[in-house]
């Protein structure tokens, strides 16, 4: 893992989100996107070199979705960047972490990602990310 790529959060509404963090950031998203097979839409802020991804369920059977019947809006997962997808998902695993998915998917924001099970990371949801080139 060479840096942490960026902080999702869950909220119930993009439009009124975006506007918060508009605020606290002084500037406004820098990226809008729909990630279908996540039944997510997210938009991106930078502050310095710190990336945060907000997110919003498109249906009630999105993982996010279901994080916000559970949970409530907050964070909702911590992404790591890493060089070589494959190889990281074969050392966490042979370390004992569980992966979520067993292929890397199709992320929002250009990238190839895999998540690891929170049971296994004292409960924080782990995105590791790879820049699709």
């Amino acid at each position: 893992m060479r840096k942490i790529e960026h902080i999702g959060i869950a909220v119930k509404s993009l439009e009124t989100s975006n506007l918060l963090f508009e605020k606290l950031f002084g500037a406004p998203a820098y990226k809008q996107e729909e990630v279908a097979s996540e039944g997510v839409k997210t938009s991106f802020f930078m502050n310095g070199p710190n990336k945060i991804e907000l997110l919003e369920a498109t249906n009630a059977d999105s993982p996010i979705a279901k994080f916000l019947e559970k949970k409530g809006e907050g964070i909702h997962h911590i992404a790591f960047d890493v060089q070589d997808i494959h190889s990281e998902m074969k050392r966490m695993q042979d370390e004992g972490f569980v992966l979520l998915n067993e292929v890397p998917k199709k992320g929002a924001d250009n990238k190839l990602v895999v998540f690891l099970h929170p049971k296994t990371t004292n409960g924080v949801l782990i995105e590791l990310c790879q820049e699709i080139v």
